[in-house]
Protein backbone atom coordinates (compact mmCIF):
# COMPACT_ATOMS: atom_id res chain seq x y z
CA UNK A 1 0.00 0.00 0.00
CA UNK A 2 2.80 2.35 0.93
CA UNK A 3 4.69 1.55 -2.30
CA UNK A 4 1.54 2.10 -4.29
CA UNK A 5 1.13 5.61 -2.80
CA UNK A 6 4.75 6.48 -3.52
CA UNK A 7 4.44 5.44 -7.16
CA UNK A 8 1.28 7.58 -7.53
CA UNK A 9 3.10 10.56 -6.06
CA UNK A 10 6.02 9.98 -8.41
CA UNK A 11 3.74 9.82 -11.45
CA UNK A 12 1.96 13.02 -10.36
CA UNK A 13 5.31 14.74 -9.89
CA UNK A 14 6.48 13.54 -13.28
CA UNK A 15 3.36 14.97 -14.98
CA UNK A 16 3.85 18.25 -13.16
CA UNK A 17 7.49 18.44 -14.29
CA UNK A 18 6.54 17.67 -17.89
CA UNK A 19 3.74 20.26 -17.81
CA UNK A 20 6.00 22.93 -16.35
CA UNK A 21 8.79 22.11 -18.80
CA UNK A 22 6.28 22.25 -21.69
CA UNK A 23 5.18 25.75 -20.67
CA UNK A 24 8.64 27.15 -20.29
CA UNK A 25 9.79 29.62 -22.97
CA UNK A 26 11.96 28.22 -25.70
CA UNK A 27 14.99 30.14 -26.88
CA UNK A 28 16.41 29.47 -30.34
CA UNK A 29 20.06 30.20 -30.77
CA UNK A 30 20.14 29.67 -34.54
CA UNK A 31 20.58 33.07 -36.26
CA UNK A 32 19.59 31.88 -39.75
CA UNK A 33 16.25 33.05 -41.16
CA UNK A 34 13.46 31.06 -42.71
CA UNK A 35 13.26 31.35 -46.49
CA UNK A 36 9.78 32.24 -47.82
CA UNK A 37 9.24 30.93 -51.33
CA UNK A 38 6.99 32.82 -53.77
CA UNK A 39 5.86 36.41 -53.97
CA UNK A 40 3.69 38.36 -51.62
CA UNK A 41 0.09 38.80 -52.73
CA UNK A 42 -0.68 42.07 -54.48
CA UNK A 43 -2.10 44.68 -52.13
CA UNK A 44 -5.86 44.98 -52.32
CA UNK A 45 -6.76 48.22 -54.03
CA UNK A 46 -9.51 50.09 -52.30
CA UNK A 47 -12.20 51.50 -54.54
CA UNK A 48 -11.96 55.28 -54.76
CA UNK A 49 -14.66 57.08 -52.80
CA UNK A 50 -17.63 58.10 -54.94
CA UNK A 51 -17.53 61.64 -56.24
CA UNK A 52 -19.84 63.95 -54.36
CA UNK A 53 -22.96 64.88 -56.29
CA UNK A 54 -22.52 68.12 -58.18
CA UNK A 55 -24.84 70.94 -57.24
CA UNK A 56 -25.24 72.04 -60.87
CA UNK A 57 -25.10 69.71 -63.90
CA UNK A 58 -25.88 70.00 -67.61
CA UNK A 59 -28.02 67.04 -68.69
CA UNK A 60 -29.49 66.82 -72.20
CA UNK A 61 -32.10 69.60 -72.26
CA UNK A 62 -31.79 70.74 -68.63
CA UNK A 63 -29.41 72.47 -66.30
CA UNK A 64 -30.17 70.49 -63.17
CA UNK A 65 -29.67 72.04 -59.75
CA UNK A 66 -29.54 69.57 -56.88
CA UNK A 67 -30.47 72.21 -54.29
CA UNK A 68 -33.42 74.56 -54.16
CA UNK A 69 -33.15 78.27 -54.75
CA UNK A 70 -34.48 79.84 -51.56
CA UNK A 71 -36.77 82.87 -51.54
CA UNK A 72 -38.40 84.91 -48.80
CA UNK A 73 -41.90 83.56 -47.99
CA UNK A 74 -44.50 84.77 -50.54
CA UNK A 75 -41.81 86.91 -52.16
CA UNK A 76 -39.52 86.88 -55.20
CA UNK A 77 -36.56 88.10 -53.11
CA UNK A 78 -33.73 85.57 -53.32
CA UNK A 79 -32.25 84.70 -49.93
CA UNK A 80 -28.47 85.24 -49.58
CA UNK A 81 -28.04 81.52 -48.79
CA UNK A 82 -28.77 80.81 -52.49
CA UNK A 83 -26.33 83.33 -53.97
CA UNK A 84 -23.49 80.79 -54.04
CA UNK A 85 -25.71 78.27 -55.85
CA UNK A 86 -26.73 80.86 -58.45
CA UNK A 87 -23.08 81.86 -58.93
CA UNK A 88 -22.37 78.21 -59.70
CA UNK A 89 -25.28 78.11 -62.18
CA UNK A 90 -23.83 81.19 -63.93
CA UNK A 91 -20.38 79.56 -64.05
CA UNK A 92 -21.78 76.36 -65.62
CA UNK A 93 -23.75 78.34 -68.22
CA UNK A 94 -20.60 80.27 -69.20
CA UNK A 95 -18.59 77.02 -69.40
CA UNK A 96 -21.06 75.61 -71.96
CA UNK A 97 -21.09 77.94 -74.98
CA UNK A 98 -22.98 75.29 -76.96
CA UNK A 99 -26.02 76.15 -74.82
CA UNK A 100 -27.61 79.05 -76.70
CA UNK A 101 -30.99 79.58 -74.97
CA UNK A 102 -32.27 78.73 -71.49
CA UNK A 103 -35.75 79.26 -70.12
CA UNK A 104 -35.85 79.93 -66.38
CA UNK A 105 -39.10 78.36 -65.18
CA UNK A 106 -40.84 79.43 -61.99
CA UNK A 107 -43.22 76.90 -60.39
CA UNK A 108 -45.56 77.18 -57.40
CA UNK A 109 -47.57 74.88 -55.15
CA UNK A 110 -51.38 74.86 -55.15
CA UNK A 111 -51.56 76.92 -51.95
CA UNK A 112 -53.29 80.25 -52.53
CA UNK A 113 -55.15 81.47 -55.60
CA UNK A 114 -54.18 80.55 -59.15
CA UNK A 115 -53.55 84.21 -60.02
CA UNK A 116 -51.31 84.75 -56.97
CA UNK A 117 -49.29 81.60 -57.71
CA UNK A 118 -48.92 82.54 -61.37
CA UNK A 119 -47.63 86.01 -60.49
CA UNK A 120 -45.28 84.70 -57.77
CA UNK A 121 -43.78 82.07 -60.08
CA UNK A 122 -43.23 84.70 -62.83
CA UNK A 123 -41.58 87.13 -60.42
CA UNK A 124 -39.29 84.43 -59.00
CA UNK A 125 -38.16 83.38 -62.49
CA UNK A 126 -37.46 87.05 -63.33
CA UNK A 127 -35.49 87.50 -60.08
CA UNK A 128 -33.27 84.55 -60.98
CA UNK A 129 -32.75 85.94 -64.51
CA UNK A 130 -31.81 89.33 -63.05
CA UNK A 131 -29.34 87.76 -60.60
CA UNK A 132 -27.67 85.60 -63.28
CA UNK A 133 -27.20 88.54 -65.66
CA UNK A 134 -26.35 91.27 -63.15
CA UNK A 135 -24.32 89.36 -60.56
CA UNK A 136 -23.41 86.20 -62.50
CA UNK A 137 -22.32 87.86 -65.73
CA UNK A 138 -24.46 85.67 -68.01
CA UNK A 139 -25.36 87.21 -71.39
CA UNK A 140 -29.00 88.33 -71.20
CA UNK A 141 -29.67 87.07 -74.74
CA UNK A 142 -29.19 83.48 -73.51
CA UNK A 143 -31.91 83.68 -70.83
CA UNK A 144 -35.67 84.07 -70.72
CA UNK A 145 -38.01 83.80 -67.72
CA UNK A 146 -41.50 82.32 -67.50
CA UNK A 147 -43.85 81.52 -64.64
CA UNK A 148 -45.97 78.37 -64.76
CA UNK A 149 -47.79 78.86 -61.46
CA UNK A 150 -49.20 75.58 -60.16
CA UNK A 151 -49.78 74.02 -63.60
CA UNK A 152 -46.77 71.63 -63.58
CA UNK A 153 -46.59 69.89 -60.19
CA UNK A 154 -43.94 67.23 -59.63
CA UNK A 155 -45.35 66.05 -56.27
CA UNK A 156 -48.64 65.73 -54.39
CA UNK A 157 -50.03 69.14 -53.36
CA UNK A 158 -51.95 67.46 -50.51
CA UNK A 159 -48.83 67.16 -48.32
CA UNK A 160 -46.49 69.86 -47.05
CA UNK A 161 -43.50 67.93 -48.43
CA UNK A 162 -45.17 67.74 -51.84
CA UNK A 163 -46.06 71.43 -51.84
CA UNK A 164 -42.46 72.29 -50.93
CA UNK A 165 -41.16 70.22 -53.89
CA UNK A 166 -43.57 71.99 -56.24
CA UNK A 167 -42.20 75.43 -55.24
CA UNK A 168 -39.12 75.46 -57.43
CA UNK A 169 -37.11 77.05 -60.24
CA UNK A 170 -35.93 74.95 -63.19
CA UNK A 171 -33.61 75.66 -66.12
CA UNK A 172 -34.68 74.21 -69.48
CA UNK A 173 -32.31 74.40 -72.44
CA UNK A 174 -34.42 75.44 -75.41
CA UNK A 175 -31.61 75.79 -77.95
CA UNK A 176 -28.13 74.32 -78.18
CA UNK A 177 -25.55 73.42 -80.79
CA UNK A 178 -24.96 69.71 -81.20
CA UNK A 179 -21.38 68.72 -81.94
CA UNK A 180 -21.05 66.10 -84.68
CA UNK A 181 -17.84 64.15 -84.89
CA UNK A 182 -16.77 61.58 -87.49
CA UNK A 183 -14.30 59.03 -86.19
CA UNK A 184 -12.23 56.50 -88.13
CA UNK A 185 -10.88 53.34 -86.50
CA UNK A 186 -7.65 51.88 -87.89
CA UNK A 187 -6.69 48.18 -88.10
CA UNK A 188 -5.19 48.32 -84.57
CA UNK A 189 -8.44 49.63 -83.10
CA UNK A 190 -7.19 53.19 -82.55
CA UNK A 191 -9.68 56.03 -83.01
CA UNK A 192 -8.86 59.07 -85.13
CA UNK A 193 -11.13 62.09 -85.45
CA UNK A 194 -11.30 62.91 -89.17
CA UNK A 195 -14.11 65.43 -89.12
CA UNK A 196 -15.72 67.59 -86.47
CA UNK A 197 -18.26 70.35 -86.58
CA UNK A 198 -21.75 71.51 -85.82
Amino acid sequence: MHAHRISRLMIAGLFTAVAVAGCAPRVFSDASGIAIVGSAPAPVEEAPPPEPQKRVEVRENKIVINEKIQFEVNSAKILPVSHDLLNEVAKVIKEHPEVKKIEIEGHASAEGTDAKNQKLSENRAKSVLKYLTKDGGVDKSVLSAKGYGETRPIADNETEDGREKNRRVEFTITEQEVQKTKVEIDEKGNEKVIEGGK
